[in-house]
């Protein structure tokens, strides 16, 4: 009985420490989140709320307020799932200390019965009579040898207790820490509850007032992408006659008849290096701001507010702060500075035969054919003189093809 629960004690003390060391990780990535979605919240009350009072179209109002209420919503997830993953530490613990307590008594109880068995048996005289009745020589060796052994087996049961009640006294201070943590997470909880509430109530009666000139707001926003398309179309032309004027160049000795590709790079051997480090970086690059919020992701979806109206994004848009300078994700070469019509100016750097694309820039710091390495400013992003909103769209092309420059930039 005593052999299976010490097998019992030893297999719950193995998986403990190996669960020791995944739930501290598990634990940190929750927190590593949580951080994370603070830090939005932060910036979305920076970038998006730092002007009061700034006159905003009811639409803009209501994609912040939107922006706040998802960062609301991400942080109740996390912190949920933080105050649950504690729940389970903490039964396990509870259940850890149960089956120490239960042990600790055994060896507690062992130890009082082998000290009273020891004491019967404690004089000097005892032991030497117990030595002297051996039959032999041989005997009394062996009942020295039992009496160092089972005076080193109460030492090491003494040792056992010590270290067994330490190990319960750890787990308790364990136990209460995370149960104050877990209050800590749950308070938080409430408060973001609450804040999310209140950002609900704020964005339905903008919503209502948007529902009663509904025809007026979905004209504007098919009216946006409309412009947005055709910007668009601006920038698909620019990259394909740059891309012949860069085929044609490479070609130098080729016939005037000879065709040149308008969608594809032809590209020398140190521009496919150059494309293949571009590749190999896919997810760590840097953003192409020093600080910025995704307020609109690349894809095409239907309107939050107007299902019936659908957008398309070609690219990013970040909002920064006021005087932020574009910069470049990584190193290429300057490949054409333009300004686009009734739109701000854009720049396009090549990477071998990948192209970043940086637009709605007031200023330009770069000209055609410069190199660039990753940091290097480029440019001064356009900030909206009514809304006070600074907003750089980034978009990333394999050739004439447009890509999500999420899968590119860290962490975006």
């Amino acid at each position: 009985m005593k052999k299976q629960a010490y097998i019992l004690i030893l297999t719950l003390l193995f998986f403990g420490n190996f669960s020791a060391i995944a739930q501290p990780n598990k634990q940190e990535q929750l927190e590593q989140q949580r951080r994370n979605i603070l830090n939005d919240i932060k910036k979305i009350n920076t970038l998006l709320f730092k002007t009061r009072g700034v006159k905003k179209t009811v639409l803009s109002e209501v994609d912040d307020i939107n922006q706040r209420i998802k960062a609301q919503e991400n942080l109740i997830r996390v912190t949920n799932q933080q105050a649950n993953f504690l729940t389970r530490k903490i039964n396990e613990n509870l259940s850890q200390i149960s089956l120490l307590r239960s042990e600790l008594q055994k060896l507690k109880d062992d130890y009082a019965a082998m000290v009273q068995k020891s004491y019967k048996s404690k004089s000097q005289q005892s032991r030497v009579l117990f030595l002297l009745s051996s039959e032999d020589f041989l005997q009394a060796y062996k009942r020295v040898q039992y009496m160092k052994q089972y005076a080193n087996h109460r030492k090491k049961q003494g040792e056992s207790i010590k270290a067994k009640t330490q190990l319960l006294q750890q787990l308790n201070q364990s136990l209460i820490s995370q149960r104050k943590q877990k209050g800590l997470l749950i308070s938080e909880n409430t408060i973001a509850k609450t804040k999310l509430k209140q950002q609900r109530e704020q964005q339905e009666a903008l919503i209502v007032s948007l529902k009663q000139e509904e025809n007026t707001f979905t004209k504007q926003i098919r009216g946006k992408q409309r412009k947005a398309n055709q910007i668009n179309g601006q920038i698909k032309k620019l990259i394909r006659n740059a891309i012949a004027a860069a085929n044609k160049k490479a070609r130098k000795n080729a016939t005037k008849e000879a065709a040149v590709s308008t969608t594809k790079f032809a590209l020398t051997p140190e521009a496919a290096a150059i494309a293949k480090d571009f590749k190999n970086n896919k997810g760590k690059l840097i953003w192409p701001v020093k600080e910025g919020l995704v307020i609109n992701k690349y894809g095409t979806r239907q309107h939050p507010q107007f299902p019936n109206v659908t957008q398309t994004f070609h690219g990013v848009e970040i909002a920064t702060s006021k005087n932020a300078q574009a910069r470049a994700v990584f190193n290429g070469e300057i490949l054409q500075i333009q300004q686009l019509k009734n739109a701000n100016k854009a720049v396009m750097i090549q990477h071998g035969d990948y192209i970043t694309i940086y637009y709605n820039l007031a200023t330009i710091r770069v000209k055609k054919g410069d190199k660039v390495n990753t940091k290097d400013p480029i440019g001064g992003v356009f900030t909206h003189p009514i809304t006070g909103e600074t907003v750089i769209k980034f978009m990333v092309y394999k050739n004439d093809t447009e890509m999500n420059p999420a899968d590119w930039i860290y962490r975006m």
